[in-house]
């Protein structure tokens, strides 16, 4: 069976949604820093990613901080939403369900390889109303591609109760807030006791072990982007890149230029 595809890029055109007529459907979005797009779900499942610039998506409780390098995975029906820490070029790719290469899993972090990046481009450049053989044999290819992808993902959990995502949003837009358990609760409106006690029995560990969970999260587009791991240290509240290494490596077993593949 052909698969067809139509890709979307202007402003109206961006608002459509995909129809099972279409199995593999590209929506276009140059969005800029801060911008935020509401939670919200679709009939059929999505692939996020950005050629260029940083997003984040929230997703089944959970919030990932999204280089060009990663890309965020949804099921059909999953609710998510996204927001914008660089100036992005958004590329979401959707799939109905007949084509889904990652049946039963409802979300998933995929490492962008440099043809899935080339396949999605060469998608864009696709003339919208007249699919073409091409198209076809780019869209054939996504769908080979996709299952091939590693998946190496820094997961920040996020609560549901409503004292502590205060605290964890706030984290999450500065990680280098320094400031202690203690002199949250009052920015929170919950005891120093409470909070540590829903961050146990939420997200299944300390306040000190979110942080640096959150940190983890900042540190990927920074370090694949090229900055300097010092930078990368003071930007994210470490005393010094020793400092940060040594956490990083505790966390994954090796250094973050080999975790990344980056030299530095």
């Amino acid at each position: 069976m052909p698969i067809q595809v139509v890709t979307h890029t202007g402003p109206h055109e961006s608002r459509r949604e995909p129809t099972e007529i279409q199995p593999v459907t590209m929506i276009a979005r140059d969005l800029v820093c801060q911008r935020a797009l509401q939670t919200h779900s679709h009939d059929c499942a999505q692939l996020t990613l950005a050629l260029e610039g940083v997003i984040r998506v929230n997703a089944m409780d959970s919030s990932w901080i999204v280089p060009p390098q990663r890309a965020v995975w949804t099921a059909a029906n999953v609710k998510h939403s996204l927001s914008v820490i660089e100036t992005a070029r958004l590329r979401p790719v959707y799939f109905v369900t007949s084509y889904d290469p990652f049946p039963g899993e409802p979300c998933k972090v995929l490492e962008v390889s440099p043809l899935l990046r080339e396949l999605v481009m060469a998608l864009e450049q696709e003339d919208p109303e007249a699919p073409s053989h091409r198209s076809q044999l780019i869209c054939s290819l996504i769908l080979d591609e996709l299952p091939k992808l590693a998946t190496r993902p820094i997961r920040v959990p996020m609560p549901r109760d409503k004292r502590l995502r205060t605290l964890c949003d706030a984290l999450l837009s500065d990680p280098s807030a320094t400031e202690t358990l203690e002199e949250w609760a009052s920015k929170a409106g919950a005891s120093e006791r409470t909070l540590a006690r829903l961050f146990e029995k939420e997200l299944g560990m300390s306040f000190g072990q979110w942080r640096q969970q959150a940190r983890l999260a900042h540190a990927a587009p920074m370090i694949t982007s090229g900055m300097p791991l010092s930078q990368v240290a003071d930007a994210l509240g470490y005393s010094s890149q020793s400092a940060f290494t040594a956490m990083f490596r505790k966390t994954f077993g090796c250094p973050p230029t080999e975790f990344f593949n980056t030299r530095n």
